[in-house]
């Protein structure tokens, strides 16, 4: 395996069309902080190669992942992704812009969602927020989900303080444990806040509320 310079984002590239590939490949090449460790042409190939990769390599930071692919899809690949190697990220880069399906995608753990019209500059953005720990959202589907959630049922007038401490938190990317930690309260008490924002704000996921941190000026946007 090649070996990379320390510091450097590793990317396992996971598409059916070799031109895709060897575009985001291109995309990649020209970075100095980010390098294409392999290229996948279905979800199965992916784990086999991730499987290596740990062996003999080491796992890469990112993967990037399409959803419509033959023998093991998208959606398939990234449960066993989180599963198998949850130090993995995954960056989901597809065809597909359904709110719904983004918002199941990140239900199961994706770290981003790209639009296979994205520029270089958001695919390396996204790879980078998501080694981050951060949630990347292409723009467009980003303004499609703020538009959902710009209703007049939807505000945070109804949130306690401590509330919306939690909501800019979960804007930034922090797990429950990690909310926790921040305010010094228990893990449990922190699961309780996080729900009782998602009940108040009539919000379906940790997505749609970071999302709408970011829409109301409480997180910084990384989209």
């Amino acid at each position: 395996m090649t070996s990379t310079a320390p510091g450097t984002l590793k990317v396992l590239i996971v598409d059916d069309h070799a031109v895709a590939r060897h575009g985001i490949s291109a995309y990649i090449d020209v970075l100095e902080d980010i390098v294409a460790v392999g290229q996948a042409v279905d979800g199965q190939d992916a784990l086999e190669q991730l499987a290596a990769l740990a062996v003999y390599g080491g796992l890469p930071d990112v993967v990037l992942l399409d959803l419509m692919m033959p023998r093991m899809d998208g959606t398939t690949a990234l449960r066993e992704i989180r599963r198998k190697y949850p130090e993995v990220k995954v960056v989901v880069l597809t065809s597909f812009g359904e709110t719904e399906r983004m918002n199941m995608v990140m239900q199961l753990g994706a770290s981003g969602y790209l639009l296979k019209d994205a520029g270089a500059q958001e695919v390396a953005a996204a790879i980078r927020a998501a080694a981050r720990d951060e949630v990347f959202i292409d723009t467009t589907m980003a303004r499609k989900f703020t538009q959902i959630m710009s209703s007049p049922g939807v505000g945070v007038s109804s949130l306690t303080e401590r509330e919306r401490t939690v909501l800019q938190l979960v804007g930034t990317g922090k797990s429950n444990r990690e909310i926790a930690k921040e305010l010094q309260i228990s893990e449990r008490t922190a699961r309780t806040h996080v729900s009782n924002v998602l009940g108040k704000l009539n919000l379906s996921s940790r997505t749609q509320a970071a999302l709408l941190a970011v829409n109301v000026g409480l997180t910084a946007p990384t989209f």
